[in-house]
């Protein structure tokens, strides 16, 4: 009877517990949690007065990158906070989504 256990119902079996689903999502956006990001991010907020660069805006602040560096010999893309300040901008959320929306950010192959 051992021998076909296997094949035994899977509602007849002991129910695991559910893993917690995390609070970060994908690889990018676990990395927008990151302590460096975080700090980077702030940085570039008080450097464009905690305002959209586009329409003056005051909330729902986002930082921007206005390229992607692609490191071709580690097959990988720079994490957020290896950019340059001047390849970052301060965006308001509709801003940001409207940019996204009119324009490919550039990929740079280094």
């Amino acid at each position: 009877m051992k021998l076909y256990r296997r094949y035994i119902n899977a509602k007849d079996q002991p129910k695991k517990k559910a893993e917690p689903i995390p609070d970060k999502h994908g690889s990018y956006g676990a990395l927008l949690f990151d302590r460096r990001w975080k700090d980077k991010r702030s940085l570039i907020l008080t450097r464009d007065n905690n305002k959209c660069v586009i329409c003056g805006f005051d909330e729902g602040l986002q930082v921007h990158h206005r390229q992607y560096l692609y490191v071709k010999a580690l097959k990988k893309f720079k994490s957020p906070w290896e950019y340059s300040n001047k390849t970052l901008i301060t965006l308001c959320s509709s801003c940001h989504q409207r940019g996204h929306s009119k324009f490919k950010v550039p990929i740079i192959y280094i």
